[in-house]
C-alpha cells in the first residue's frame, strides 16, 4: 500500500501530521473522518520526496512493545487504550507512527491483525498469530506464545552472531596487517635496496613490485573492489540472485549442512507456534514458509502445501521435496501419528538448533587456529622476503 501524509486535528483542535498506509487517499480520509478527526489535507508521501519503502521493525524494540502490550491487556486495559498509551510512550519514532496508524485503524472497526499487517513492517508470523488469537478469542495466550517464540529465536540468533565475531575480527586483522606491510613497510625496504644496487632474490623482487603496484594502483583497486561488492549486494537482493546464492550456500561442504539445519529449525519452531495458536495447517505452512530466509527451503514448503491440500500427510509432502533432513521427516511423522504435531515440531526445532550450535562451535574451533596460522605464514613470508638480501650481504 502507498504511504500518505495526512494533516488533521483532533476533537480538542490539536494539529497533527502523520504518515499512514492506505489503498487510496479517499479511503484514508473516510477512515479518520469516521473516527472523529478533522482532515485538512492528504498527500502521497512520494510526492513530497519521501521513500515509500519502510524499514522492518527492530526485533528487540518490537519484543519490548509486545511484552508491555500483553501486560496492559492482562491488567484489564482495552486494546485500543493500550495501543494509544504505548504509542505515546514509544521512543522509536518510526514504530510510534506505525502504532498510531494501527490505533486509528482499530478505532474505525478494523481488526487488529489487519491493522498491523497494513503497515508492511511487522513479521508475518506476528500478524498471523494475532489473527489466530482473534478467531479463538484468546489474544493473551497467542501473544504469550509469540513472545516465547521470539525470545528463543532472538537468543539463538545472538549466540550465532557472537560465535562469528572473533573469526571475523581475526580475518580483518590479517587483511589490515597485510595491507600495512605491503603499502608501508615494503616501500621503505625498496628505497634501501635501490641505494645498495645489489642483486635481489626472486621472492624479494616479487614483493617489492607488489608493494610498488599497491602504492600506485591501490586506491583504484579498492574502488573497483568496493564497486563490485556493491553490485554483488544489489544482485543478491534480487529474486534470481538470492536463489543462486542460496543454492551455493546449501551446497557448501560443511557450512551448507549447518545453514540447512538452521533454516529447518526456524521453520519448525514457527510452524509449531502457529499450530499451537489454533491456526489450520495449510495457512500455517504458508506463513512459516515466508519466515524462512532460504529460497530453496521456502519453495520446498510451498510445494508441500499442495500435497497437504490433497490429503497427504505433512511428513510425506515434505519428504517428496527432497530438501528436508531425514531425521526431521521421521520426527514429524511420529508427531502426526501420535496427534502431537506442534509439540514434535518444537522438539525438531530444539534438536536442530542445538545441533547448529554444536557444529558451529566445532567449526570455529578449527577456523580460529587456521586463521592464526595463515596470519603467521603471511607475516613470516614477507619478513623473509625483506630480510633475505640483508642476510646475503652479511654472508
Amino acid at each position: 500500500m502507498p504511504d500518505f501524509t495526512i494533516k488533521l486535528a483532533d476533537d480538542r483542535g490539536r494539529m497533527q501530521e502523520q504518515v499512514h498506509a492506505a489503498s487510496t487517499a479517499e479511503e484514508l480520509r473516510s477512515r479518520f473522518t469516521q473516527a472523529g478527526f478533522l482532515v485538512y489535507s492528504i498527500k502521497a508521501k512520494s510526492a513530497l520526496g519521501g521513500s515509500t519503502r519502510k524499514k522492518k521493525v527492530k526485533l528487540d524494540t518490537f519484543l519490548i512493545f509486545n511484552q508491555q502490550f500483553l501486560t496492559l491487556i492482562r491488567a484489564g486495559l482495552p486494546i485500543l487504550g493500550s495501543l494509544d498509551l504505548l504509542a505515546k510512550r514509544q521512543k522509536d519514532l518510526a514504530l510510534r507512527g506505525q502504532l498510531e496508524d494501527v490505533a486509528s485503524r482499530v478505532k474505525t472497526g478494523e481488526l487488529i491483525s489487519n491493522a498491523f499487517e497494513a503497515q508492511g513492517t511487522f513479521p508475518m508470523v506476528y500478524t498471523t498469530t494475532l489473527q489466530a488469537g482473534e478467531r479463538s478469542g484468546n489474544l493473551e495466550e497467542v501473544l504469550q506464545r509469540f513472545l516465547d517464540f521470539q525470545r528463543v529465536s532472538l537468543t539463538f540468533r545472538k549466540k550465532l552472531r557472537a560465535s562469528l565475531i572473533y573469526p571475523a575480527f581475526l580475518i580483518l586483522m590479517v587483511i589490515a596487517l597485510f595491507v600495512f606491510l605491503i603499502t608501508f613497510v615494503v616501500p621503505r625496504f625498496a628505497q634501501l635496496y635501490e641505494q645498495l644496487n645489489t642483486k635481489l632474490p626472486a621472492l624479494t623482487l616479487f614483493l617489492l613490485s607488489l608493494g610498488k603496484g599497491a602504492q600506485e594502483y591501490g586506491i583504484y583497486v579498492a574502488i573497483v573492489v568496493a564497486g563490485l561488492l556493491w553490485l554483488l549486494l544489489r544482485w543478491a537482493r534480487t529474486d534470481g540472485g538470492n536463489a543462486i546464492i542460496d543454492r551455493i550456500r546449501i551446497a557448501l561442504p560443511i557450512l551448507g549442512s549447518v545453514w540447512l539445519k538452521y533454516q529447518v529449525g526456524l521453520f519448525s519452531r514457527t510452524l509449531s507456534t502457529l499450530l499451537t495458536g489454533g491456526l489450520p495447517l495449510v495457512p500455517s505452512l504458508e506463513t512459516a514458509a515466508r519466515s524462512i530466509d532460504s529460497r530453496q527451503i521456502m519453495r520446498a514448503v510451498y510445494s508441500s502445501v499442495e500435497g497437504v491440500r490433497e490429503g497427504k500427510g505433512l511428513s510425506v509432502s515434505l519428504n517428496s521435496t527432497g530438501v528436508f533432513p531425514e531425521l526431521s521427516i521421521e520426527m514429524i511423522e511420529v508427531g502426526e501419528s501420535t496427534g502431537a504435531l506442534p509439540q514434535m515440531l518444537n522438539s525438531v526445532a530444539e534438536f536442530f538448533e542445538e545441533d547448529v550450535q554444536t557444529s558451529l562451535a566445532a567449526i570455529m574451533s578449527l577456523i580460529e587456529p587456521a586463521i592464526l596460522i595463515v596470519m603467521g605464514v603471511v607475516v613470516v613470508t614477507i619478513l623473509i622476503a625483506l630480510y633475505l638480501p640483508i642476510f646475503s650481504l652479511t654472508g
